[in-house]
């Protein structure tokens, strides 16, 4: 099956440092695809990267067969950073009637992507009023409306709480059986078992890739944070 995303020898600089390094791999579609790795590693720059908003030193990206930046990826590309992309000012349903008209979608698809948030009863509250959670998955609903093809969510479950951190990633696997591809971010190994597959990155390489069972077996690890521990170690080796 063709990769949903291609890299190949992609090299970033930022503030004069090299933070990605040559890095290749592929993205399949309709998967979870975990980028896992400490604070620094880069994962935030590679996703800056994928969705055309981030200047390449070298390399390609290709997303859905296209450069990525491309205006025709623009309605089948949802990004979600990390900091809430929302107006504080405004009502849930004000922010993303503002949104909507941006992609041209309806009150339907609106809607829609409130109750797959489970915002849905909140649209008269300011966006400001809102818990960290409630703004997480107001940001999410922005990136969702658009109905993407491809949904790059940069640590969307930071400090939240163990339920809503459940029901969200029970959201990007509905999304993914639905012919989604998504790519999640995360520094927190326990959610790396959650992933379809993982890209492990550490200062700006891919250490590994691979589904879990595979980065358990290859390192003989009882666990995911075993193994990337095995492979940092396996790496300095070779430096």
């Amino acid at each position: 099956m063709d990769a949903t995303i291609a890299i190949r020898g992609l090299t970033v600089v930022r503030g004069g440092r090299e933070v990605l390094h040559g890095v290749d791999l592929e993205i399949a579609p309709g998967r979870v695809t975990g980028l896992l790795g400490p604070s620094g590693s880069g994962k935030t720059t590679l996703m800056r990267s994928i969705v055309g908003a981030q200047v390449v030193a070298g390399g390609s990206v290709e997303v859905l067969g296209l450069p990525a930046g491309s205006p025709a990826l623009r309605a089948r590309v949802g990004y979600q950073t990390q900091a809430p992309s929302v107006y504080v000012d405004l009502t849930v349903a004000e922010n993303l009637a503002c949104f909507a008209a941006i992609v041209d979608v309806g009150r339907a698809r609106v809607e829609q992507t409130l109750a797959t948030v489970g915002l849905a009863g909140h649209e008269r509250r300011l966006a400001g009023t809102l818990s960290g959670g409630e703004l997480a998955r107001l940001s999410l609903a922005a990136a969702l409306l658009n109905g993407p093809d491809v949904l790059v969510l940069d640590e969307p479950t930071v400090g939240l709480d163990p339920v809503l951190r459940r029901s969200l990633w029970q959201t990007f696997h509905a999304l993914a059986d639905a012919g989604t591809t998504v790519l999640v971010s995360s520094h927190v190994m326990d959610e790396a078992e959650r992933c379809d597959d993982l890209l492990l990155l550490r200062e700006g390489r891919v250490l590994a890739a691979g589904t879990p069972d595979e980065l358990r077996a290859g390192t003989r690890a009882a666990n995911l944070g075993a193994a990337f521990l095995a492979l940092v170690d396996k790496a300095e080796e070779r430096s």
